[in-house]
């Protein structure tokens, strides 16, 4: 039996960076406070994901500053993100498709 264990990308797998991927994969972009709310998670919380996913080149993250001078944090999949997401899927796939197989 093959295990793709070394095909699961450790950044994205991380359940909370994993539901970020996927709820991006979604939308064309999501404001911060918006997808903070959605996935129940606090601001020190999600920025600390994303602050790994940008680091690792899957999100961006926009700050324009809107016509009352306040600014928000808009976050997108990039289509590096989108494809380490496909690519974990993948994997996992294939790992799920091993269970309960006859040896």
């Amino acid at each position: 039996m093959t295990v793709p264990l070394e095909q699961l990308d450790d950044v994205v797998h991380q359940r909370y960076r994993l539901g970020i991927l996927a709820y991006l994969t979604s939308v064309e972009r999501v404001e911060f406070t918006m997808l903070r709310g959605d996935l129940n998670l606090t601001d020190g919380n999600l920025n600390r994901h994303l602050a790994l996913l940008a680091e690792a080149g899957y999100v961006e993250l926009a700050k324009p500053a809107t016509t009352k001078g306040r600014i928000k944090t808009w976050v997108l999949i990039t289509r590096t993100g989108r494809q380490a997401l496909d690519e974990h899927v993948t994997a996992l796939k294939q790992l799920l498709d091993q269970i309960d197989r006859p040896r």
